[in-house]
């Protein structure tokens, strides 16, 4: 089944052209990691896939339902997203567990009673996310780290057919990193695991359990494929303009980047 069909997409700002022409599709049981530099288009992309942003032209379908044909409220509950921009858009004093119910809603607090098989779902996304100690602490006394757990246990609770991780281990130590890094691939490679797009600045963050990279530069696909075919030395010098050199060790990729003397 096809999760994200996205064709000739194109999108447009005040007269700029922030996506060009881009054509994607991510089949079930298939794992993305979206790449590119500051400014590639990623974040725009990502919001036309999960319903927040309109096309000025192109096709886009989630979940088999084209969107201008379906109730996109309704298939947002339906497609987890992870993101920084939503990590303090909730009530400081609400507790971790309610954070987590509000993602049966796809809303950004809690505005009704919750049943108790409801709030089960909750406690037991908490675990799957490596978090269930924390479920009665107060938001706001939260790491970061702790609130991308919660965060992810959030986008589990309606167990979603897709997945979207924005930048995940952005802020965290490396410690906090190693062990997010650890519990997504025992999520991606479990049973009924949704289809994820991981989308990262950072290569060593794209473990075996992703098998296709998107690169995006200047709103259009510079390449895209299977992962060793993409996570090649010309491709990365080109998607962030500098030299750069992309090693693979043991399954693990680093990028070693070599920006240009200045005068």
């Amino acid at each position: 089944m096809t999760i994200v069909h996205v064709d000739d997409i194109w999108f447009e700002r005040q007269g700029s052209a922030i996506l060009r022409g881009i054509g994607w599709q991510i089949e079930a049981g298939s794992h993305w990691a979206l790449l590119g530099a500051n400014g590639a288009g990623k974040t725009a992309l990502l919001k036309i896939v999960t319903g927040y942003e309109w096309p000025t032209r192109g096709r886009v379908y989630v979940l088999g339902q084209r969107f201008g044909a379906c109730n996109i409220p309704e298939l947002r509950k339906m497609v987890g997203w992870v993101s920084s921009a939503l990590e303090y858009r909730f009530p400081d004093y609400e507790a971790a567990v309610d954070v987590v119910l509000s993602g049966l809603d796809a809303t950004l607090g809690i505005y009704r009673a919750f049943s108790e098989e409801e709030r089960e779902r909750a406690t037991a996304a908490l675990e799957h996310a490596g978090a269930l100690s924390l479920a009665d602490h107060a938001y706001a006394t939260l790491s970061q780290g702790e609130r991308q757990r919660v965060l992810i246990a959030r986008a589990l609770i309606a167990k979603p057919r897709l997945l979207v991780l924005d930048e995940p281990c952005a802020g965290l130590d490396p410690a906090a990193r190693h062990r997010l890094l650890e519990d997504l691939a025992s999520l991606a490679t479990g049973n009924g695991a949704p289809t994820i797009i991981y989308v990262t600045h950072h290569i060593e963050e794209i473990g075996g359990w992703i098998n296709k990279v998107l690169v995006l530069k200047n709103g259009s696909v510079l390449s895209h494929g299977c992962r060793d075919a993409v996570l090649r030395t010309p491709v990365l010098s080109q998607a962030f303009g500098v030299p750069c050199q992309v090693t693979k060790t043991h399954g693990a990729y680093t990028l070693n980047v070599f920006p240009a003397p200045r005068d």
